[in-house]
Parts: C-alpha cells; structure tokens; sequence
C-alpha cells in the first residue's frame, strides 16, 4: 500500500488528471446504474444500459465539462477541504439538473425513464464523487484513522510524539489538521476553558476541561501540550503557563496573533514558549504621533543596525514611511542580515523607501559626518555599543572607545551636519554602575547631556576652537535587559536545558528587569519624539524578575523537574557560580527620585545631574590619554570622579595590558 501510495503522489500532473477523469466516468455509470438498481429492484429490473444506452453516453458527456469547469481536477487530494465539497456539490446538482432536461426531452419520443431516477442519480454521484474523494485524502496522508479515534478497533499507536492542544478554536483545528498531514506528532486531545464545549469530540479528539487534564494525561498518555491561544493577551497566557507547570509536560505554542495576520509564519510553526508570557505583561498601544514624528517622511540613520535592537528599531521604523533608512554597521555579516531582510519587506510590501546599508565604525567620526550630510540626515538612533558587562570589564579600552568615544563622535558629527533629533539607547546598568560598561554608558548620556546644554559649542578636538551652532535635540532613554538580545539569559537557558543541564545562575538572588525587543524599541521611537534636548526618559519596564525562578519555570514548561536537595531524582539541576566581573545583584532605572511622568504611560523623565560641556571634555581628554598610557588605576579613578555612584567591586584590569605587564 505505501508504494502504491508512493508511485501515485509521484506520477507527473497530466496522468493524475487523467487517472481522475477516467475514474469519474466510471463513478457517473456507476451511480446512474445504482439509481435504476434503487428504483426498479434487482429482480424486476431490466438491463439499464441495454433500454437506455444513450443516458449512459450521454451522462458523462454532460458532467465531465462541468467537473472541469468547477475546479474538481484543480484540487490537490491530500489537501481536499470545504472548498472542494461545495464545488463538488455544485457541479453534480448542475448535471443532474442538465440530465433531468435531456431526459424529459428524451421520453416524450422514446423510451419513458422514470423520474426518480434523475433524484437517485444526483445523491449516489454525490456519495460516490465527494466519497472516493474523502478516502483518497485520508490514503494519500497515511493514515486511514486519524480522526478515529473514539471509533472502537480503531486506535493504533504510530509511535509519534502524543500532544494535546490547548484551545480547541480555530488555530486549534488548523493546528490538528496540520499536525496530521506533517505526521511529526499525534494530536490525542483538545483542552479548552469553554464550558459548552467541554466533554465534546471536536475533529475527532476528546475536549477536557483545565481542571481535567490529569486525567487527560492518563487515557492518552500524551507528553506536550502546545499553546493555541493566539489571540489571547499575556495576562492570560502567563495564567496558562502558570497552572501548567504543575504537570508534566512539556509546553510549547504556536505563533501569536500578528505573526499569523502579517504572513511572517503559520500555524504550525510550533515554538518554545514565548518568555514574554511568563512575564504576563501586555504592551501598551503605541501613539501614532509620537512613532511617526521623527521617522516619516525624513532621513534616519541608525547605528548598530545589525544589533539586537537595532535591527529591531529598523524593521519598525520600515514601517513608518521614512524616505531613506541608512543602516550603520561595522559588522558586515550583521549588516548582510538585517540589508536582506529588510530589502524582502519592501519588496514584498511594494515600500517606497530607500535602504542604504554602511560599513563603519563609530570610532570614525570622518566618515561618520560625510554619510550624515551626503544623506541629509534628519534622525539618528544610537544603538552601537558594547553591552556584554564581563567582556567590557576586562576590554576597558574598546569599552571607552566604542562607548563614549564612539557616542561623542556621533553625537559631534550629528551636530555638525544640522541632524534635528538623536536619540541615544542607554541602559539601566548607567544608574549607580559597578562595572566599566555601566559606567561608559552613564558617560555616554552626560556626553549628550552636556551638549544639549550648549548653543554654540566649541567642539571636543577641534583645535581651530571655531563654536558650532547646535540645532541638535538630544534625548536618551534608558531601560534594562530585552528578552532575546545578544548575550541574553534566556537562549542560554534553553540551550542548557536541550543539553540536559545543569542551568547555570550567578546567584540566588539575582533580578533583573526584562522588556521584549519590539516592545522596547517602540518605546525608544516614540520617547525620542518627546523631549525637548537633554532628557533622560526611563522605561516601564515592569516588576523585576528573580533569573533562578525563571530558570526553574523554563524547566517545568519543558516538561522536566528541577534536580534539588528535596529532589534528588528531578532532570535538571540548577548551579550558582557566583557573580560575574562588574556584575550587580539588582539593577536600578533611576539615579535619584527626581521623576515625572510623560504622554505616556509606559514613559517616565528623569532629571539626573549634568557636568558643563567644557568641565566634560576636560575629563574626556584625561580619560583619553589615561586609555593610551595603559593608565587603568587612573581610568578606574576618572570614572569614580566623573559617573556619579560608581562603585567598582575591585581592580579593574584590561586583559592585554595585564598580559603585556607579565611579559618578560
């Protein structure tokens, strides 16, 4: 049978049409014999075909034209739907109407033919057109009893993975229909909260009630559940996963809502549980004024476009119309990444926006101004940085280079070329740092800070100490760590988990705040378009979470246990290695308790101390030279001096220059 099976999937598309068309002609004898056997009995029946030859002739004649013309040789079988059924109703009834015409015709000068032939006729072509049809689908899938399942003698284990499905809407029954053609997983049941459908069968599966699947659990022996509930909000989702974790299974979900609408994925695209549901958070609706203020219609460059935000921050800013988007980037297989993707978009969506994708560094002011005058620049979001805090502790030099210097040349070569607005991604580690990357990032926002202050400044290295007249607004905002950004937690967790363990946390006590990407940068454009040059805006970002309680539901919705001391035989063990080079048990959004809130809700305005623009280049210019001497104990001490509440854990050391210092 599976070679059978094989050898007609595989036949070229003209022999199946054919096979299809021939086996059609038989069904209409078939049927149209069946509707004299129906009328007149075996016994008292005389040869049909004999006292009616012509009807047999002619009864094909008519329905194969119109099958060709409905579509039914169009259809693929193993994907036959509704769609399908009703052209096949539709092209019988029309036949059998035509027939029924040739017929009265017919008997007022031959032969009379019953009536109720006409009648049988239709509804045997019916169940012997749409049947065969019906049980190809299911022969052609593999599967003669995939929705059988309550059918005694029937159930069969196929050795596939058993999973129940939670929902049993819409994306629930695509979901099934799915899974059954891609034969990777047996969907066993459906978990639905509605009452009126609880207890039913739904495509075959038995639907059970939240409180019920224990049992569920027991009389499928399923081993997943993945999430169908695309529509519902976080909230609710976060509830789901909660109550979940108390069995064991493993929890995965399709596709949200928006992802599904925009084409991005289907239905079956099944995934991880989205983290962003632990969290429980919905985003805020964005304020249409403030996402296209600064973005439509103009000129935006945005560095660090291959990064986790940048290129987040790119793809939303797509779609706020702007007339060129240059993309700034010193990593060329990022910058390849973000270009390709985004050149789909807009070929996809007929966009008429120009990309431009840029090679450079930060670190090169030069090149820096050139792009943003050649392009008329009208916008710049600054997202190039170094944020990985252990790496930046012990490569201080490109941490000041990238970060503050990298900043300041931007933000120089923005005013220079007359850019109305820059916007500069901070973060929450700026606030009362212990590590070098906190503590450039804090410099970073008092760079911006003391310029923004400044009419005419005389820029920091232009020894010609020509002022230079600024219509910059400068703006930051600040917020801490995005779900699944480059050196993020939480793909290192499910990479832990997939190799078995141990999960690995700094320290029991840690937190940290946590936003998705999407939501974050949506933020960052509309809180650029608020300020009015120098402001500090701090994101919503919510309660904090505790990373070891996130580690232990990653492992519950994995449908594993926790290895403890009051579980010695649980999966997966969960190790403290202790905290990190710079590393902070909490992080803060906020320096002092100065803060007002904004438009909006998700946005709050911290007034935070400044230095003046000259005070600060005096210490950007010790800072530099203490970088080019190897002066670390004396860049240590000009950050302490300079970024209020910095507080170092202990020496810091750059790795080549205490290897140089070891070198004979």
């Amino acid at each position: 049978m599976d070679m059978l099976r094989t050898y007609l999937l595989g036949l070229p598309r003209r022999y199946k049409r054919s096979l299809q068309v021939l086996t059609d002609v038989v069904l209409v004898w078939l049927a149209l014999w069946m509707a004299f056997v129906v009328r007149l009995g075996i016994d008292e029946m005389i040869n049909p075909i004999r006292m009616h030859l012509w009807l047999f002739i002619s009864a094909p004649l008519i329905a194969i034209p119109l099958f060709v013309r409905f579509g039914m040789y169009r259809a693929v079988m193993r994907y036959f739907g509704n769609d399908a059924l009703i052209a096949i109703v539709k092209a019988v009834s029309l036949s059998s109407l035509i027939l029924a015409v040739a017929v009265y015709w017919y008997s007022n000068h031959q032969n009379v033919v019953p009536r109720s032939i006409i009648f049988n006729y239709w509804w045997l072509s019916l169940i012997t057109i749409g049947g065969l049809r019906l049980a190809m689908r299911q022969y052609f899938l593999g599967d003669w009893f995939t929705a059988a399942q309550h059918v005694p003698f029937t159930s069969r284990d196929n050795g596939l993975p058993k999973v129940a499905i939670y929902g049993a809407g819409a994306a629930g029954n695509q979901l099934v229909a799915a899974l059954r053609m891609g034969r990777v997983m047996r969907p066993v049941a459906f978990i639905d909260d509605d009452v009126s459908i609880s207890d039913r069968v739904i495509s075959g599966l038995q639907v059970y009630k939240p409180k019920h699947i224990q049992r569920m659990i027991d009389a499928t022996g399923a081993e997943e559940i993945l999430l169908a509930i695309p529509s519902s909000n976080r909230g609710r989702r976060r509830e789901i996963l909660g109550f979940l974790e108390g069995f064991p299974l493993h929890v995965r979900s399709v596709p949200g809502f928006m992802d599904l609408a925009s084409g991005r994925v289907k239905v079956d695209d099944i995934q991880e549980v989205d983290i962003a549901d632990l969290l429980g958070r919905d985003a805020v609706p964005a304020q249409e004024d403030l996402l296209e203020h600064c973005i439509k219609g103009q000129s935006v460059l945005v560095t660090g476009a291959g990064g986790s935000i940048g290129s987040e921050l790119c793809r939303q800013i797509l779609t706020l119309k702007p007339t060129t988007l240059l993309l700034f980037e010193h990593s060329e297989f990022n910058l390849y990444s973000i270009l390709s993707e985004l050149e789909q978009r807009v070929a996809r969506e007929s966009l008429s926006v120009k990309i431009l994708p840029i090679l450079g560094s930060v670190r090169n002011q030069p090149k820096l101004l050139d792009v943003m005058k050649t392009w008329h620049v009208d916008t710049v979001y600054h997202a190039a940085a170094y944020k990985h805090v252990p790496m930046v502790e012990h490569n201080i030099a490109e941490g000041v280079l990238n970060n503050v210097i990298g900043t300041l040349n931007t933000a120089q070569a923005a005013l220079q070329a007359g850019v109305a607005n820059f916007v500069l991604i901070s973060t929450d580690k700026a606030v009362r740092p212990t590590n070098v990357m906190g503590s450039t990032k804090r410099l970073a926002e008092l760079t911006l800070q003391a310029l923004s202050r400044e009419l005419a400044p005389v820029l920091f290295g232009d020894r010609s100490n020509i002022s230079r007249v600024n219509k910059t607004r400068f703006t930051m905002v600040r917020f801490g760590n995005v779900l699944g950004s480059s050196g993020s937690v939480i793909p290192l967790f499910h990479k832990q988990i997939k190799s078995g363990g141990p999960l690995t946390v700094t320290h029991p006590k840690i937190t940290r705040y946590f936003m998705t990407i999407p939501e974050a940068a949506q933020l960052v454009i509309q809180a650029g378009s608020m300020g009015l040059g120098g402001d500090v805006f701090v994101l919503d970002m919510g309660e904090p979470v505790k990373i070891v309680e996130l580690a232990e539901k990653m492992i519950h919705l994995s449908g594993l246990s926790v290895r403890s001391e009051k579980n010695l035989h649980g999966d997966i063990a969960i190790e403290f290695t202790g905290l990190r080079p710079g590393e902070k048990l909490y992080e803060e959004l906020l320096i002092g308790d100065n803060v007002v809130a904004t438009r909006h809700p998700m946005i709050m305005s911290a007034n935070e101390d400044h230095l003046s623009w000259e005070a600060l280049k005096a210490k950007l210019t010790e800072l530099l030279a203490a970088v080019e001497e190897d002066d670390y104990t004396r860049v240590r001490q000009l950050l302490r001096d300079t970024v209020s509440g910095y507080s170092p854990d202990g020496e810091i050391v750059d790795w080549i220059y205490q290897q140089r210092r070891l070198e004979p």
